[in-house]
């Protein structure tokens, strides 16, 4: 009976040159970073949107810095959160930073949070557009039409990398990856899947076998980001002239998005389910009810909602602007553009 799983192509490393340390997850965020900011200026010039490309570098460095900052301060305090022993990074904040193990081998920064990352990015856009006088709403929108598509080369790097694998799966799409964690043979789910996928079970009574995962690195690579992309594209195109309904439309449309995605995804294991509304025993390693909710999950729905509330704000600001406009003077609204 044929194999029913794909191998990890053995090709693929994570760095670029053997022996170097540059990798590919790095090369890949620079790509990221700079398919964004094309699209950003590509706007800008194509709107004639009155934003130098000077302020359009500094908006980005500080977007930047500050998408890093939170990415990695919210997987620090929350997605290392063990109930069983303290969190060194809360007891030692300077840790959060340090890029070092405990043998002072560089190891740099290990652990990203995307929603700490979305949070740090909106605090610094919103600081600096203050600043410099920028309409949050219109920087937004022009922000988040390019975002996604520099997001699908971010969840390549996790692909390429062999890391923020999938549940295990009997799919004959499933991906065996040699450095994912292994199962005891003995257990009654490990076995099921194992007879599904074709995997010879080991004789051994204490044996270890590699299952199948999800390659859910290449479907947020696809849904959250080309997916996503070409909507945000089309509604920036045709959508109504409601300065902030793309980045509620992106905020929410991402939330959505990233919560099915997130049934495929292994939960963390210090973590597990927070949220676990059904009697079914489930181990993370496998998708057993879907009323079993991750950390993801939950940050996703507050994504939901929190862009629906804004569509229905920056909607309200849009039409109390209109409306303050039709008592105006004429020449004020000869002036106005829509």
């Amino acid at each position: 009976m044929p194999l029913l799983a794909l191998p990890y192509p053995s090709w693929l490393k994570p760095e670029i040159i053997p022996g170097l340390p540059f990798r590919w997850y790095g090369l890949m965020y620079l790509v990221a970073f700079g398919i964004a900011y094309w699209l950003f200026n590509y706007q800008i010039k194509e709107k004639k949107i009155p934003i130098s490309r000077e302020t359009s570098s500094s908006l980005f460095f500080w977007t930047i810095l500050g998408l890093l900052l939170g990415a990695r301060i919210l997987s620090a305090l929350v997605y290392n959160y063990d109930i069983a022993r303290p969190n060194p990074y809360l007891q030692n904040p300077l840790l959060i930073f340090w890029p070092f193990d405990a043998q002072g081998r560089f190891t740099g920064l290990q652990g990203m949070s995307y929603h700490g990352g979305l949070l740090g990015a909106v605090a610094a856009v919103v600081l600096y557009c203050r600043k410099k006088g920028l309409s949050v709403r219109e920087v937004g929108d022009l922000l988040t039409a390019g975002i996604p598509l520099g997001y699908t080369f971010g969840r390549l790097g996790n692909f390429i990398n062999g890391e923020l694998y999938g549940r295990a799966t009997a799919a004959p799409w499933g991906i065996i990856f040699p450095h994912a964690e292994k199962f005891p043979a003995r257990l009654p789910w490990v076995q099921t899947l194992a007879q599904e996928a074709s995997l010879p079970l080991p004789a051994a009574e204490n044996a270890l076998i590699n299952l199948p995962r999800h390659p859910s690195q290449l479907y947020e690579a696809f849904f959250e980001g080309i997916f996503l992309w070409l909507v945000l594209w089309f509604l920036l195109k045709n959508r109504s002239r409601i300065k902030g309904f793309l980045l509620g439309a992106y905020i929410a449309g991402y939330g959505l998005v990233r919560f099915f995605i997130e049934y495929f995804r292994e939960p963390d294991k210090n973590i597990g389910f927070p949220l676990q509304l059904s009697s079914q025993e489930n181990p993370i390693h496998i998708f057993v009810s879907p009323w079993n909710f991750t950390t993801g999950q939950i940050f996703c729905l507050l994504m939901v909602l929190a862009g629906l509330l804004l569509i229905l704000i920056f909607s309200r600001i849009d039409k109390a602007e209109k409306e303050k406009l039709q008592k105006s003077s004429p020449q004020k609204r000869k002036k106005f553009k829509p």
